[in-house]
C-alpha cells in the first residue's frame, strides 16, 4: 500500500526535511546580508537556527537505514562518509557565521563556503540515491529546489518577526524574500508539470501524467494542491501584504506557508523514495 510504503521510508524522508531545512534557510542568511538591510540580530539568529538543523540532519544520516524493500530507489553508500562531512562542514561554518555576524565582523565568507558545503551535501544526496547520470541531475535539482523552499519560507517567517518587534525596518528585506520564495514555489510548479507530465523518476510507469491517475495519485494531487498551487497563491498574497507595511498579515500568511511548503516536501520526499516519483 502507498501509505505503508512511505512509512516505511520516514527516516530518508525525515533527513530530507531537516537537510533542506538547514541549507535553504543558511542561504537565505548569506544573500540577505549581501544584497539587502536585514540585521544582525535577524541574520545571526536564523544561521543559529539553520546550524541546528544542520546537527539534526547530520544525526539523521548516521543512522539511516537501507532503503526499505519494495521501493524503487537505489542507495550507494560509496557517497555516504562525504555526504556527512559535507553536513558536518556545513554546521560548522554556519557557527562561525552566526559568531561574526553577531559580533558585527562581517561573516560574509564563512557563510559563502558554509552555503558551498550545504550545496555539496544535497549534491552527494543525488549522488547517494539519484541511480543513473540523469537521475542523479533530476534528485539534485529537486533537493536543491526544496531547500530554497523549505529553508525560504522558514527564514522568511522569522524576518517577518523581527517586523514585529522592529516596526521601523524597511519593508525592502522582507519584500525581497517573500518575493524570492515566490519565484521557487513557481518553479517547484513547473517542474511538477514537466516530471508528472513525463513520467520521470526510478518507479515512474504508464507514460505521461500516469502519476494523477494511479495507486499514488492521492500524495501526488496533494503535493500539488496543498504543497504548491496553494503556496504559491499564499506567497504572492504575502509579497502584496509586504509592499503595503502590513507586517503582522505578511507574517501570518508566511505561518502558513511554512506549513503547507513542509508538508509538500515532506510528500515529495515520500513520494520519491517510497514509489520512485519525481514531483
Amino acid at each position: 500500500m502507498p501509505a505503508e510504503q512511505i512509512a516505511s521510508n520516514l527516516a530518508l524522508v525525515n533527513w530530507t526535511v531537516l537537510a533542506t531545512l538547514a541549507v535553504g534557510s543558511f542561504a537565505v542568511v548569506v544573500i540577505a546580508q549581501v544584497s539587502t538591510g536585514a540585521t544582525k540580530g535577524y541574520l545571526s539568529f536564523t544561521a543559529f537556527c539553520a546550524a541546528g538543523f544542520g546537527v539534526l540532519a547530520y544525526l539523521s544520516d548516521t543512522g539511516l537505514p537501507p532503503i526499505a524493500a519494495g521501493s524503487p530507489v537505489t542507495a550507494d553508500p560509496a557517497w555516504d562518509g562525504a555526504r556527512r562531512a559535507a553536513l558536518a562542514a556545513f554546521t560548522v561554518l554556519a557557527v562561525v557565521t552566526m559568531v561574526q555576524v553577531s559580533r558585527g565582523r562581517g561573516g560574509v565568507m564563512p557563510g559563502i563556503a558554509g552555503l558551498v558545503a550545504g550545496t555539496a551535501a544535497l549534491v552527494l544526496g543525488g549522488l547517494t540515491w539519484g541511480g543513473d547520470i540523469g537521475g542523479t541531475l533530476m534528485l539534485t535539482l529537486q533537493l536543491v529546489v526544496l531547500a530554497l523552499a523549505t529553508g525560504g519560507v522558514f527564514a522568511a517567517m522569522i524576518l517577518g518577526h523581527w517586523y514585529l518587534v522592529t516596526p521601523k525596518l524597511p519593508e525592502a528585506p522582507l519584500v525581497r524574500v517573500a518575493r524570492g520564495l515566490l519565484v521557487v514555489v513557481a518553479l517547484q510548479v513547473a517542474l511538477f508539470v514537466v516530471w508528472v507530465g513525463l513520467g520521470v523518476g526510478p518507479g515512474a510507469t504508464g507514460g505521461p501524467f500516469a502519476a494523477l491517475t494511479g495507486s499514488w495519485a492521492l500524495f501526488v494531487w496533494l503535493r500539488l494542491l496543498v504543497g504548491l498551487v496553494f503556496p504559491l497563491v499564499v506567497s504572492l498574497a504575502a509579497v502584496k501584504t509586504a509592499m503595503t507595511r502590513s507586517m503582522e498579515s505578511a507574517t501570518g500568511l508566511l505561518y502558513i506557508n511554512v506549513g503547507t511548503i513542509a508538508a509538500g516536501t515532506i510528500l515529495a520526499a515520500g513520494l520519491y523514495f517510497g514509489a520512485g516519483l519525481l514531483v
